[in-house]
């Protein structure tokens, strides 16, 4: 959410004390994970160092949420294994840009989603179509990420265990193989917004 108000300023202390500059009082991961959920924003640094950390603190935000007992998990096993194969592959770059496009496009779809359902059928309806159009967002997600690596899938055989194995990449092709990847790319930016239109 875009606002002209500047983000409030969170500052880490080395006993991994959060203090909030704006309220002048001391502040849980928790009172940050409300914050992000009302839309304010806010920047984290290192309170002796003045580095930004704010990345790492919003990760342990996620961290804490999926690891709450009785709470329930965003992030499926097979996406996080996906995520975790594309540091240090060539695909890198493209995965922040894509993901920002993917969780903008699912939060624009869900508000719409909650619209609609709420005018025609009360909360408890809206609620259940919801949950429905989050698992068909999600195995939309699975499949674009899948499609997002062709060349690292097209490498992977199987080996002697039946484990899969990464065969090395083919040598003196590096442009071929670029080029090849820039068009894939395109392509499926077009089809994920033709579908984002539907």
């Amino acid at each position: 959410m875009g606002t002209d108000k500047p983000p409030t300023v969170i500052k880490k202390y080395a006993n991994r004390r959060l203090y909030h500059t704006g309220t002048s009082s001391y502040v849980t991961l928790d009172d940050l994970g409300r914050m992000v959920r009302n839309g304010e924003d806010f920047v984290v640094y290192d309170a002796k160092t003045g580095e930004d950390i704010t990345r790492s603190v919003l990760t342990q935000i996620i961290f804490e949420e999926e690891n709450k007992e009785g709470g329930q998990n965003l992030l499926p096993i097979t996406f996080l294994r996906q995520l975790i194969r594309f540091y240090g592959d060539s695909m890198q770059a493209l995965v922040p840009s894509y993901l920002e496009f993917s969780m903008e496009n699912l939060a624009r779809e869900q508000q719409k989603l909650r619209q609609q359902m709420a005018e025609a059928f009360g909360p408890a309806a809206a609620f259940q179509a919801m949950e429905e159009q989050v698992r068909t967002n999600m195995a939309f997600f699975t499949e674009a990420m899948k499609m997002f690596s062709p060349f690292s899938a097209k490498r992977e055989t199987k080996a002697p265990s039946g484990e899969p194995a990464q065969m090395p990449p083919p040598e003196g092709r590096g442009g071929e193989d670029l080029d090849a990847l820039k068009r894939q790319f395109a392509e499926m930016q077009a089809k994920l917004e033709a579908l984002s239109r539907k």
